[in-house]
């Protein structure tokens, strides 16, 4: 499991040193820094995996397109270079500095650092060959193989659709970036077991029946039904919600249904250690779907999944406090960040730039920064007059 993220002058820090946990949940003002903290770690995922020798950094590629080296160095302390450290169980650090010109799409490594779970060491500059962004021939590659095995989906999401990509499941493992390969991840892994302790009693524990039962947890009488278009590289999706009607395609369901698909197959897809990261897992969900989304998130993170997820909706984060209470998942298991817009002048900083309340057994958290979904109680004490 990664226990930290350091960044030194990416985006918008100077630097952060991010806790991690098993579930971790970002949050805070609209352009300050939450998505840059996901956007690390994709970027380290895309390298890895569609440049395995590359010795530099694309920013630019299949799950995300950051554009210049301008527009990832932070540019207020920053100049051309930045730094990506991770912290995990097994290898307890890697660290890579990176450089390059302004105006480049990518990065070299200028050095890179590490330590394995053997204890051994290594601290290489950029001359040196380089296999997923290790020196080559490297040692350990267990973090690096959870990164490459990465999940990450943004909040833009892909809508209904008459016809859904299908393709080999060694091209298309994961959901992708905008849930692109849902469907054909479900039909192609359909009769795969979910995690034991993930499958719902009294379901058959394959993947298409799980993720089906699932569903019908957020829409019920919720039915799904995939197939493969012959002769072509598709798959349609049949949906029903009602035992009265058939299958109807997406476009005549709840918009929902198809933004909520992507990240519950993406759940019940994972394996042990993998890391899913997840932009508002909220989106076109009800309150009490949100609710639901935050506990079944809990569950696939309890399971052994690490998750990181980027929200607005408080209701996300008292799904995860039931979750809590509910002993779904240890209260240390979960990390809380309240992420604020970066001000130079400290004096008006009203916090640090991250602040990190605490989660304890019942459910309850330490302190509620100002910001830190408090809306709802904002609005009640104007119509109450109290402000």
């Amino acid at each position: 499991m990664l226990t930290r993220i350091d960044l030194r002058h990416f985006k918008c820090f100077e630097t952060l040193k991010l806790p991690l946990r098993p579930l971790t949940l970002l949050s805070g003002a609209n352009a300050s820094g939450k998505s840059s903290v996901m956007q690390a770690l994709v970027l380290l995922h895309q390298t890895m995996r569609e440049h395995e020798w590359s010795s530099r950094l694309m920013l630019n590629g299949s799950a995300v397109r950051l554009g210049a080296v301008a527009d990832v160095v932070d540019q207020v302390h920053g100049r051309r270079d930045c730094g990506i450290a991770l912290l995990d169980d097994d290898a307890p650090s890697y660290q890579w500095e990176f450089e390059g010109e302004r105006d480049e799409m990518s990065m070299a490594v200028r050095r890179a650092r590490g330590e394995t779970g053997a204890g051994d060491g290594w601290d290489v500059d950029g001359s040196q060959p380089f296999h997923h962004l290790l020196p080559a021939p490297a040692g350990d590659q267990s973090l690096t193989s959870r990164l490459r095995r990465l999940t990450y989906l943004t909040a833009e999401r892909l809508g209904p659709r008459e016809l859904y990509a299908f393709d080999d499941p060694q091209l298309t493992p994961v959901v992708g970036p905008r849930g692109e390969y849902a469907v054909s991840v479900l039909h192609s892994g359909r009769d795969g077991r979910v995690l034991d302790s993930l499958a719902i009693d009294g379901v058959p524990p394959t993947r298409f029946r799980q993720v089906e039962a699932r569903m019908a947890r957020f829409f019920p009488g919720c039915v799904l039904a995939v197939e493969q278009v012959p002769g072509a590289n598709a798959a349609t999706l049949g949906i029903r919600i009602s035992a009265d009607t058939d299958f109807h395609r997406p476009v005549h369901t709840g918009f929902g249904l198809t933004q909520v698909l992507p990240v519950v197959v993406a759940g019940l897809s994972a394996d042990e250690d993998d890391l899913l990261l997840i932009e508002n897992p909220e989106v076109h969900l009800h309150p009490a779907g949100q609710a639901a989304m935050g506990e079944f998130l809990s569950e696939v993170a309890a399971a052994g999944v690490q998750v990181v997820i980027e929200t607005h909706s408080d209701h996300i984060l008292n799904g995860i406090r039931r979750a809590v209470k509910g002993g779904v998942l240890a209260s240390g298991d979960v990390a809380l960040h309240f992420f604020r817009p970066r001000i130079e002048d400290q004096a008006q900083q009203g916090g640090p730039q991250v602040e990190s309340p605490i989660l304890d057994a019942d459910g309850n958290i330490d302190s509620w920064p100002d910001g830190f979904f408090d809306q709802f109680d904002r609005d009640m004490n104007y119509f109450a007059g109290w402000s």
